[in-house]
């Protein structure tokens, strides 16, 4: 049975996508640990990323990268955290999310209701700054 990531991919499910190439996707969590916070994923599904090959973990830095630097430019955090945990979906996915303090990287935290209108908003701003 494919992951929800894979299943967010194929367009089965709705996900708000800042970055789509041949290796990968990046969109908007849907229970951000903080506004902005976006999710980098490959296209394959692999469980760790230890798993990866070589070539498609480092192209994830490097789309996590841009995204930071957007992050940085649209957001203005105290720093953009980078996190890998692979506990609650068995598919690779980077978090890139916009922080203040290591508190803001604690999942027990996480926004389960999001308000939508700012998420399309952000969505639109972060896909508009990854074009440039």
């Amino acid at each position: 049975m494919p992951s929800i990531f894979s299943r967010i991919i194929a367009g089965e499910i709705p996900g708000r996508f800042v970055w789509t190439d041949d290796v990968c996707v990046a969109f908007l969590d849907v229970r951000p640990l903080a506004h902005g916070h976006v999710l980098v994923v490959p296209r394959v599904e692999v469980d760790q990323w230890t798993d990866l090959d070589s070539a498609t973990a480092a192209h994830l830095m490097t789309v996590a990268h841009s995204i930071g630097q957007a992050q940085k430019t649209l957001l203005a955090p105290a720093r953009v955290g980078l996190m890998i945990a692979g506990f609650e979906v068995p598919h690779v996915h980077v978090h890139v999310v916009p922080i203040n303090g290591m508190g803001d990287l604690d999942f027990t935290d996480a926004d389960t209701d999001p308000d939508q209108v700012a998420l399309d908003e952000l969505c639109e701003q972060l896909a508009a700054a990854l074009d440039t």
